[in-house]
């Protein structure tokens, strides 16, 4: 049973950041799931895949997992980029591409 801590991106199908401040302590699967010979379906003998535990920190997040004796990493969130544009870069002098419609 090992557990990664991490805080979630957001999502890219919204551009709001709804939680992503949180981060969230989910154990990863101990074996692969299997697959229903008949249907082909899969399945999992496996319950901590289902939990998914909200912490505000990651200190308190490591805390519980020492606390309970739960082998960890964390992950750190990388850095977004951001490219500030603006509608005036449209027409720049210095623009590489000559701008239309």
């Amino acid at each position: 049973m090992f557990a990664k801590i991490y805080r979630p991106a957001k999502t890219a199908m919204q551009s709001g950041k709804a939680q992503t401040r949180k981060w969230r302590l989910e154990f990863e699967p101990s074996m692969a799931p299997p697959t229903d010979p008949l249907m082909g379906w899969t399945g999992s003998r496996d319950a901590t895949g289902q939990v998914r535990m909200s912490f505000d920190t990651v200190e308190q997040a490591t805390a519980f997992a020492r606390a309970h004796n739960i082998p960890h990493h964390v992950t750190e969130p990388a850095a977004p980029k951001r490219a500030v544009k603006s509608y005036s870069e449209n027409f720049a002098f210095r623009r590489r591409e000559p701008w239309s419609h």
